[in-house]
């Protein structure tokens, strides 16, 4: 590697341990949910899927590594900050319980299920590959100000909300390392400036837990079980045999494809509005192609670009980090590993990282945001928490034992719970939130034509069901009034741009003047 060009920066060890927090809580949310709700054998999670998943991730990451260190070459810097990645954690719910479920419990049959999730998986692939091709264009056509704000939701509600609560579940281990966040990082004055800020948090957190008996000592030992070496190996046929049962499912898939693009396109956008100019389309072919490589070898979840750049870009971080979480996770996927880290650090020293990256993504919208602009990124919030808050009361709904249905959804709006506001609002929040976004920005500098097309946009994709709906349907449920209701935002801006025209035209001259 170039002489002037490090590797490995100090900042890179501590973005490494907050990186490799959230890929390992995803890879451990992975198999737990495989392994204790669908009922797979831990064998086939632990020795196939597992070694696939980190070797996508490993391909994604050692990919991003070579762009920053070809972009760091190309402009002569030494502060370039390779793209964090790992992978899709929605797509980890959404494969989960809209497949793999399913399919295992209508058949009993889990090479048949894991198959049917491969294909849901390479279909997601190829709309980012599809889709790289349009990815910069796109980028040009959306406002900064829109993407930034939609990925300004997305850090808040799904990357640092759920570790702020886990910290406030243990305020006297998580709080000592909060504030350690909010002195090293935030602040001017470090302390303990000599110890990497990421080894510290950990170490601080760790030692607390243990001292307080939080941790238990058998969680080790139990952990020890799940060590061994399980290479990757090709699936092919577990491909081709859920490839003609895969079409029902894929309903799911083209959604949360969109999602995914979305996501990418924002977090590369922030990448580009902190000094680091990656192009869209590698990026997103890296992410497809990673996807696809770890599908044919067994694992039916998607890599992705996390958000959290700037934030990672904040503690000094460069191209090592990046390429070290993907080897970690690539060894603790081979070698079983990562159920004993968990067991030994406890997840309130690693969740107010978490919260730091979250708070970071949403603060690099307002200072990038003109003043005019700042009532978008409220605007594009909305669907965001709304989808936060439906997946809060959905899941307590389900963990007594009912439904918003059976309840009744007059009854939960009689105790200001409005279900169904929340269902419309939430559903679909990565493109709600940027379709929003565009209409309010559209709104606010007086582009009527775009605002129209915008709202166009959202219509069509509203009747079919990509927003506002569980499910997607044509012309189900609510989908009709969203798509009238779409549809006049659109006249709305029609009738204001004839207006303007009509305004700005000159009259025609009478009387004498005429003559």
């Amino acid at each position: 590697m170039d002489q002037t060009i490090k590797f490995w920066k100090k900042g890179d060890l501590a973005a490494y341990f907050g990186l490799l927090a959230n890929n390992l809580t995803n890879l451990l949310t992975m198999m737990s949910l495989l392994i204790f709700v669908v009922g797979i054998p831990s064998a086939v999670v632990y020795g196939k899927i597992a070694p696939a998943f980190g070797m996508g991730i490993f391909i994604a990451s050692c990919a991003y590594g070579f762009f920053a260190y070809r972009l760091a070459k190309k402009t002569g810097r030494t502060d370039v900050t390779a793209l964090p990645s790992g992978p899709s954690a929605p797509s980890i719910f959404t494969v989960t319980f809209l497949v793999i479920l399913p399919v295992y419990t209508q058949t009993k049959d889990y090479e048949f299920a894991i198959g049917i999730a491969l294909v849901w998986c390479f279909v997601e692939a190829m709309i980012l590959v599809v889709g790289s091709l349009l990815g910069d264009t796109i980028r040009r056509v959306i406002p900064r100000t829109v993407l930034l704000s939609c990925l300004s939701g997305l850090g808040l509600l799904l990357l640092a909300m759920n570790p702020m609560l886990q910290a406030f579940e243990a305020p006297m281990i998580a709080f000592a390392v909060l504030i350690i966040i909010f002195i090293n990082w935030f602040g001017k004055s470090p302390v303990f400036a000599k110890i990497p800020t990421g080894f510290l948090l950990l170490a601080v957190g760790t030692g607390i837990a243990w001292a307080l008996g939080v941790m238990e000592p058998g969680a080790i030992s139990q952990s020890l079980s799940s060590f061994g070496f399980n290479p990757p190996s090709l699936n092919i046929d577990g491909f081709m045999q859920g490839l003609p049962h895969a079409l029902p499912y894929l309903a799911s898939a083209i959604p949360l494809g969109l999602s995914n693009y979305v996501f990418d396109l924002e977090n590369i956008e922030s990448a580009h509005t902190a000094g680091d100019e990656y192009q869209t389309r590698q990026v997103m072919l890296t992410n497809g192609i990673a996807s696809c490589i770890g599908a044919a070898f067994g694992n039916p979840y998607p890599v992705t670009v996390y958000v959290g750049h700037p934030g990672w870009k904040s503690m000094g971080a460069g191209i090592g980090y990046t390429v070290a979480t993907g080897i970690s996770m690539l060894i603790l996927s081979l070698f079983g590993i990562g159920a004993f880290l968990l067991a030994v650090i406890p997840v309130y020293a690693i969740a107010p990282i978490l919260v730091y990256i979250g708070v970071v993504t949403a603060n690099q919208v307002v200072r990038e945001t003109p003043k005019l602009e700042v009532p978008v990124i409220f605007i594009a919030l909305f669907p965001w928490i709304a989808n936060w808050a439906l997946t809060l009361a959905n899941n307590v709904l389900g963990a007594a034992g009912t439904a918003a249905g059976t309840v009744g959804i007059d009854k939960l709006a009689s105790k200001g719970v409005y279900y169904e506001g929340l269902s419309h609002l939430g559903n679909g929040a990565p493109i709600a939130s940027l379709l929003w976004g565009c209409i309010a920005i559209f709104a606010i500098n007086d582009k009527p034509l775009r605002g129209a097309a915008a709202a166009a946009v959202a219509a069509a994709l509203s009747i079919v069901g990509f927003i506002h709906s569980p499910t997607v349907a044509f012309a189900k449920g609510a989908s009709v009034e969203f798509f009238f209701g779409y549809l006049m935002i659109a006249g709305i801006f029609v009738i204001k741009y004839v207006m303007d025209r009509s305004k700005s035209q000159p009259k025609p001259e009478t009387g004498k003047n005429a003559a």
